[in-house]
């Protein structure tokens, strides 16, 4: 077994808390340089929004590039994971509610 299946063999649900923790980890240390980034197209989005957004940004990069995970597999279905869903919409609506777009 390799570093990344022990790492991964660590759940919460289907889920594995590894792929959570990177994926949190790597927007917050992003998450300056993106907010700049926005500034200069006349978007302001604070730094602690992009931590709600990480999921929803997850899963439309894992959705457009067709790689569908657990996690994606999961918001997909129909009939089943609303939690999983009210948890995705609450994240989009805390992420949204902070951006504001700069007039000049």
């Amino acid at each position: 077994m390799d570093t990344l299946e022990f790492l991964r063999q660590f759940r919460l649900g289907n889920y594995a808390i590894f792929d959570f923790v990177v994926s949190f980890l790597g927007i917050y240390l992003l998450s300056p340089l993106l907010s700049k980034l926005f500034l200069k197209i006349r978007i302001k989005i604070p730094k602690r929004n992009w931590i709600f957004l990480t999921l929803p940004i997850g899963f439309l990069f894992h959705l457009t590039f067709g790689s569908i995970t657990p996690m994606t597999r999961d918001i997909l279905n129909i009939h089943d994971h609303y939690i999983l869903k009210l948890i995705m919409l609450i994240l989009l609506f805390f992420g949204i509610k902070g951006i504001k777009i700069i007039k000049k």
